[in-house]
């Protein structure tokens, strides 16, 4: 099935870096990406991290997403992909195959054809350099964070990222809602993407690990 004009609509806004469309996309299929999860986990904290997953992964694969594709079925791609991850990380068998490529590999994580085997298997040097600019850049943003003293950021990103907490989790210790800290999510690994893509550099798995 196509994608409508709405989709087609809300995926532009979220490449340009809306957050308010980000949110939009966040509330419309939220529910029923959970409840999918859920009927086959019956663990909700497990359930919520399965789902921010999956819209991180949406993020990430946003660069290679076909606009023609439907939005929801492609959503719901990636969350099989992301559950099958989840179960098999606890040594569970996982309850239903989702399918995959030829390779195995999740199709949030090889967008349209099979990648060449060049931007697979990257070298050890771009690799490290990948990871000197997240590095930096991350910094750079902290930097910009206190400067204008945008301090519950900081302390949001810093339990995401160093703690790794759960995006609800987070949002019961600072008092924020949890589309807040979505927010800040989806707005910080754009900035990252954008500062990667201005270094002539690739961050296409920030977020979606």
């Amino acid at each position: 099935m196509a994608t409508s004009d709405s989709d087609t609509l809300i995926v532009r806004q979220v490449r340009a870096g809306n957050a308010q469309a980000w949110r939009q996309l966040i509330e419309r299929f939220e529910g029923r990406l959970l409840a999918f999860v859920d009927s086959r986990l019956r663990d909700r904290a497990a359930s919520e991290d399965v789902v921010q997953e999956t819209f991180i992964g949406f993020l990430t694969s946003l660069p290679h997403y076909d606009e023609k594709r439907d939005m929801e079925a492609y959503l719901f791609s990636i969350a099989a992909h992301k559950l099958t991850d989840h179960l098999r990380k606890q040594g569970r068998r996982p309850i239903d195959q989702f399918g995959s490529d030829d390779h195995g590999r999740p199709l949030d994580e090889v967008p349209g054809e099979a990648r060449a085997a060049s931007s697979i298997a990257r070298s050890g040097e771009r690799r490290k350099a990948e990871e000197r600019l997240l590095s930096e850049s991350m910094g750079q943003l902290v930097r910009e964070w206190l400067a204008r003293g945008d301090y519950g950021r900081i302390r949001c990103m810093e339990l995401l990222v160093v703690k790794g907490w759960a995006n609800k989790d987070v949002a019961r210790y600072l008092g924020l809602t949890e589309q807040a800290v979505a927010s800040y999510k989806f707005q910080t690994v754009a900035r990252l993407k954008e500062m990667a893509r201005r270094a002539g550099l690739s961050l296409e798995e920030l977020g979606g690990a």
